[in-house]
C-alpha cells in the first residue's frame, strides 16, 4: 500500500481528532483539477475546511504517522488489540505525500498525529523527523499542527514549538479519576498536563528565534466528553485555568460516540446539545469576557441544555438593568444577546457618529433584535419587542 493509500484508509476514523473545525468536509469543494490516482482519491482524503488561528480557512489534512497503538484507551478506534487495519508511514513517505497533495491543491496545511507506538518518546520523534523533513527538505511553507505524544519530553515539545504553527495535546479527561476510567494507562498530570505547562513556561521564558516564522505556535487540547463521569463544571474550570495560566488558544469538546469491539461500545452516544454549550461556554469565558462562575450551572455540574448560556446570564443580569447602547462599555455590550465582539466594535464605531434611537438601526448593523431587544436601553429608553418573540427564545 502506497503512502496516498494509507492516508485514505484513516479516512473513516479522523473526525474523531478535532483540529481548526469541527467537521469534515469533502476536498472535492476546493474545486482544483488533479489528474491520475489523485482525481480517483480525492474526495476521500481526511480534509476538513479548518479556521486557522487568525481567522483564514484552509483545506486542512488530518492524518497520522500510524494507526498501530499501544494503549488500551477504552473508547479509542486505535486501541490495541482492536481489529482494525493498521498503516504505519515513514516521515520521507509522509511528507512526500502531503507535499503531492499539496501540489495538487487538495490539502494546504497538515495536522499530524500518531498512535503511540514503541512509547510516546519514540512517537514523538517520528513526528518531529517528518516536520523536520518537510520544512527543511522540501521546504514545505504550509500550516502544521503537530501533536504532542503523552509522555513527550521536554526538548521534543520543544522542538515541535519551533517547527509548528500549532501544538496540541489531548487532555480527554479534566480529572485523574475520569481520566482512569477513559484511558487506564495513561498519567493525567506527568504525561499530559506537564507538556502543556512546558509549553507555556517556553513561550514565557525563551526568545522565538528558532522558529520557522519567529514567533511561537498557539496551543489547544481536545476533551471527551460524556463518557466518563466528568461533569461540564470540571471541564470548563479547568479549560478556564489553562487559559489564563497556561495561555491555551482552544478547547475542543469531542462528543463520545460509541465504537464496535472496545470496552464502550454499548454505551450511548452523547447529547450533541452538551457539546454545543459546552463550546458556547469555552467562547463567552475566551472572548467575551465572562467569568466562570457568572455561567448557570444545574446542581449535578452540568449546564443546561434548553438554553444558550449566554441568554441565561442577560435574563438575570439584563432585563432589570438593561444595557445602555449609546453609552455602553466593550465589556458591556458583549453581555447583550446577538452582540459578539464585532458587533460590539461596530457599535462603538457608529455611536461616534450619531446616537442610536431606533432598532432599525441595530438591525442596518446585522444584531437580531428578537435576541437583543429586552435587554437594552436607546438613548434611555426600552425599545418595543415582541412578547411572542421573547417566549420563544426563552423557552
Amino acid at each position: 500500500m502506497d503512502a496516498l493509500c494509507k492516508i485514505q484508509s484513516l479516512n473513516p476514523f479522523m473526525h474523531y481528532e478535532l483540529a481548526e473545525d469541527y467537521q469534515l468536509h469533502s476536498p472535492s469543494t476546493t474545486n482544483v483539477q488533479c489528474q491520475g490516482e489523485l482525481a480517483m482519491l480525492k474526495e476521500h482524503f481526511p480534509v476538513t475546511h479548518a479556521h486557522l488561528p487568525g481567522g483564514k480557512t484552509i483545506p486542512l489534512l488530518k492524518t497520522m504517522q500510524t494507526s498501530v497503538c499501544e494503549n488500551d484507551c477504552n473508547y479509542c478506534c486505535f486501541r490495541k488489540g482492536r481489529d482494525t487495519e493498521r498503516v504505519l508511514l515513514t516521515p520521507d513517505e509522509l511528507a512526500d505525500a502531503i507535499i503531492k497533495l499539496d501540489r495538487a491543491g487538495i490539502a494546504r496545511g497538515v495536522f499530524l498525529s500518531s498512535g503511540v507506538f514503541h512509547g510516546g518518546i519514540t512517537s514523538q520523534d517520528r513526528l518531529i523527523a517528518t516536520a523536520e523533513v518537510l520544512r527543511f527538505k522540501r521546504h514545505y511553507q504550509g500550516y502544521i499542527h503537530l501533536k504532542i505524544m503523552p509522555g513527550a519530553e521536554f526538548e521534543q515539545v520543544l522542538r515541535c514549538m519551533e517547527l509548528a504553527d500549532r501544538v496540541s495535546i489531548n487532555l480527554e479527561s479534566p480529572t485523574p479519576a475520569s481520566l482512569a476510567r477513559l484511558a487506564p494507562h495513561k498519567v493525567f498530570f506527568d504525561q499530559l498536563l506537564q507538556p502543556l505547562k512546558w509549553i507555556a513556561e517556553i513561550r514565557q521564558n525563551d526568545e522565538p528565534k528558532n522558529t520557522w516564522k519567529q514567533r511561537w505556535p498557539s496551543s489547544c487540547t481536545q476533551f471527551v466528553v460524556g463518557v466518563a463521569g466528568e461533569t461540564d463544571l470540571e471541564l470548563l474550570s479547568l479549560t478556564s485555568n489553562l487559559y489564563q495560566q497556561y495561555g491555551l488558544a482552544r478547547a475542543y469538546y469531542s462528543g463520545f460516540s460509541p465504537v464496535v469491539d472496545t470496552p464502550f461500545e454499548n454505551l450511548p452516544p452523547l447529547n450533541p446539545w452538551r457539546e454545543h454549550r459546552l463550546y458556547q461556554a469555552f467562547f463567552l469565558m475566551r472572548d467575551y469576557q465572562i467569568d466562570l462562575e457568572e455561567l448557570e450551572f444545574m446542581p449535578a455540574g452540568d449546564l443546561p441544555l434548553e438554553k444558550d448560556p449566554k441568554m441565561f446570564l442577560a435574563e438575570r443580569q439584563l432585563l432589570e438593568q438593561p444595557i445602555e447602547i449609546n453609552t455602553a462599555d466593550y465589556k458591556q455590550l458583549l453581555r447583550v444577546p446577538g452582540i459578539g465582539p464585532n458587533k460590539a466594535r461596530l457599535v462603538m464605531e457608529k455611536r461616534q457618529v450619531h446616537k442610536i434611537r431606533e432598532l432599525n438601526q441595530l438591525h442596518a448593523l446585522g444584531i437580531p433584535l428578537s435576541k437583543a431587544s429586552p435587554f437594552i436601553l436607546l438613548d434611555g429608553q426600552r425599545p418595543d419587542y415582541q412578547e411572542s418573540l421573547f417566549a420563544q427564545i426563552v423557552v
